[in-house]
């Protein structure tokens, strides 16, 4: 089946391609800046807990304590997505038994 020459349905067609080539050129020069996932330490409802003495961490339930081993990260040096400065940060630190920030042993 051919359209008639003033049928409005390719002009339709060619605006849809147009608008659809634009937000591709857009998403490759801007790389899809605007776009960046950001994991989450924990999930809605929890807070993050660092080991004593180690790099190792757990989320645990708002309201509850946490679990023998583990403490609540210093009041502002809390990570709260995967990357952050506080999440890279205690990646080679931790708190020592009497709560000092000390470097991890196993930081290489």
């Amino acid at each position: 089946m051919t359209l008639p020459a003033n049928s409005p349905r390719p002009a339709k067609h060619r605006l849809v391609a147009a608008v659809l080539a634009s937000a591709a050129a857009v998403m490759a020069l801007t790389g899809c800046a605007g776009f960046e996932y950001r994991e989450d330490i924990c999930s809605s409802g929890e807070y993050p807990v660092l080991s004593v003495g180690g790099t190792g961490s757990a989320c645990v339930p708002d309201g509850q304590e946490p679990p023998v081993g583990f403490v609540r990260y210093p009041q502002g040096k809390v990570p709260q997505q995967v990357g952050d400065t506080w999440d890279v940060y205690w990646d080679t630190h931790t708190l020592d038994k009497d709560g000092h920030v000390v470097d991890a042993p196993d930081a290489g």
